[in-house]
C-alpha cells in the first residue's frame, strides 16, 4: 500500500510538472515579441519558426494549452483526493487534499512558471514551441470541435463568429503597445503621435485633412500671362489650380517650376508664354478616399496634388502628399510657412484658435486630446456639441476645456478661445 501511495504521489508531481509547462508556454507564447520572432525566423532560427507557426493560429494554440492544462490539473487533483481520503476518510480528507493541491498548483504551476515566462518570454517560447506544436497537432480535432460548439452557442445569443475570425486586431494591438510604453516613459509623446498617425491612415479619408475650397488659392486661366505670373509669385504654394469662368470649373494645375522653364525658354518675354501648353491635367479624387490608399496612389503616380470632389462632382477641396505626411510627422514648415498656423498661445495658458483649424492640428500643437470623431475643425466641434451656431461671447464647457466664441461671420465661427484642460474639481 505504501509503495502504491508513493507511486501515485510521484505521478501527481509529474502531472503538475507537465501542467507547469503548459502554464509557462501559454504566458510565453502570448507575450513573446512578434517582431523579434519574425526577425529570428528570417535568420533561420528553428525555435522562432515554430513560435511563428503557433502564433499564426493563436486561438488553436491557446485552446490546446487550456485543454492540456485543465485535464492534467483535474486528474492530479482527483488522484490526490483519492490518496489522502484513504488515510483520512471523510470531509477532513477532502479539505486537506484541496488545501495541498491549491498550494502546489498556485505556487508551482501558476506563479513560478509564469514568472519565469514573463521574465524570459522569448527564450521560454522558443524552448517550449516543439512540445506545443505536437500538442496542437494531437488535439487539433478536439479543438476544432470545441470551436464549433462555442460559435454555435454564441450564435444563440446574437454573437456571430466565423471559424476564420481573428482573435486579435493587429492595429489595436500595436496601438495599445505604443500607449503602454508611452505611459511607462519608454516612448516620447512625439513618437507616439507619429506611430499613431501611421495607424490612423487606414481609418481616415481625405475629406478630414483636405484644404477646403474656400481656402484654395486659384488663378483665372483667362488672365494674361503677365498677371498669372504675378499671382503665382504672390501665392504661398508651388501648384495652383486654374479655373475658367467660375472657381468650380478647374481646367488644370499650374506648377511654378513649369512656369519658370517656360519663362526661360521665352527668354524673358512674358507675353510669349503659352500658359495652356504648360498646364497639367487636374487629378480628381472622391472625398471618401482612404488616406492610406491615397498615399499609395500619390507614390505610384509620382505626383503630389489632387483635387477632392463629392459624389455630385462638386469641388470640395484639395489634398497633397505633404498633407498626408503631416498626419504622421506633424506640421512640416519651410521658410514660407507659419508654424502652427491659426493657433496663438496666450499668457494665461489658453489659445486663440481660428475656426478652420483642425482638431488634430490643435491636439498636436498643444498635446491635447480633444475628440475628432464627429468634427474636423475646432469650430465644427463646438457646433456639434452645442447643437447650434453660437453667438460671439458665448462660453461652453466640453471635454474638460472651456470654449469662448470670439468672432463669427454670418454662419461661420472664425475665432475662439480654448482653455487648457481643466482639473476635475474645476469642471462643474
Amino acid at each position: 500500500m505504501t509503495a502504491a501511495i508513493w507511486a501515485v504521489a510521484l505521478l501527481i508531481l509529474g502531472l503538475l510538472a507537465v501542467s507547469a509547462v503548459f502554464s509557462a508556454a501559454e504566458t510565453a507564447l502570448t507575450r513573446a515579441s512578434r517582431g523579434r520572432m519574425h526577425q529570428m525566423d528570417r535568420e533561420g532560427d528553428p525555435g522562432a519558426q515554430r513560435v511563428n507557426r503557433l502564433l499564426s493560429d493563436q486561438e488553436k494554440m491557446i485552446g490546446a494549452v487550456l485543454i492540456g492544462y485543465n485535464v492534467i490539473n483535474i486528474l492530479s487533483s482527483a488522484l490526490a483526493t483519492s490518496v489522502i481520503t484513504q488515510a483520512i476518510p471523510g470531509a477532513y480528507g477532502v479539505a486537506l487534499a484541496t488545501g495541498v493541491m491549491t498550494v502546489l498548483v498556485v505556487v508551482f504551476v501558476e506563479v513560478l512558471p509564469k514568472t519565469l515566462a514573463i521574465v524570459r518570454a522569448d527564450d521560454v517560447a522558443r524552448a517550449l514551441s516543439a512540445p506545443m506544436l505536437v500538442t496542437v497537432w494531437v488535439l487539433g480535432p478536439v479543438i476544432t470541435a470545441i470551436q464549433w460548439i462555442v460559435r454555435r452557442t454564441l450564435r444563440l445569443f446574437g454573437v456571430d463568429l466565423d471559424m476564420e475570425t481573428d482573435v486579435l486586431a493587429a492595429h489595436e494591438e500595436i496601438r495599445g503597445a505604443v500607449n503602454y510604453h508611452h505611459s511607462e516613459g519608454a516612448v516620447e509623446s512625439r513618437d507616439r503621435r507619429m506611430l499613431g498617425g501611421v495607424l490612423d491612415l487606414s481609418d481616415m479619408d481625405v475629406s478630414e485633412i483636405m484644404v477646403h475650397r474656400k481656402s484654395i488659392s486659384m488663378v483665372d486661366a483667362a488672365l494674361p500671362p503677365r498677371e498669372i505670373i504675378a499671382r503665382v509669385l504672390e501665392a504661398e504654394h508651388t501648384r495652383l489650380p486654374l479655373y475658367r469662368g467660375e472657381p468650380e470649373n478647374i481646367v488644370g494645375v499650374l506648377h511654378a517650376k513649369d512656369l519658370l522653364h517656360a519663362l526661360a525658354a521665352a527668354e524673358g518675354s512674358v507675353d510669349r508664354i503659352d500658359i495652356a501648353a504648360i498646364v497639367r491635367e487636374p487629378w480628381f479624387i472622391p472625398d471618401t478616399t482612404i488616406l492610406k490608399d491615397q498615399l499609395n496612389a500619390f507614390l505610384k503616380a509620382r505626383t503630389h496634388f489632387a483635387l477632392v470632389v463629392d459624389e455630385y462632382g462638386a469641388l470640395q477641396g484639395l489634398v497633397t502628399l505633404e498633407d498626408i505626411l503631416e498626419e504622421i510627422v506633424g506640421e512640416i514648415n519651410d521658410e514660407h510657412d507659419v508654424a502652427v498656423q491659426g493657433v496663438r498661445r496666450q499668457a494665461d495658458g489658453s489659445v486663440h484658435v481660428d475656426g478652420d483649424v483642425t482638431v488634430r492640428d490643435l491636439n498636436r500643437a498643444m498635446d491635447w486630446d480633444l475628440p475628432d470623431d464627429h468634427a474636423v475643425t475646432v469650430a465644427g466641434l463646438v457646433i456639434h456639441e452645442a447643437r447650434a451656431i453660437p453667438e460671439p461671447g458665448q462660453k461652453f464647457l466640453f471635454h474638460h476645456h472651456r470654449f469662448q466664441i470670439l468672432r463669427r461671420q454670418r454662419n461661420q465661427i472664425t475665432a475662439l478661445r480654448v482653455s487648457p484642460p481643466l482639473a476635475r474639481e474645476e469642471v462643474v
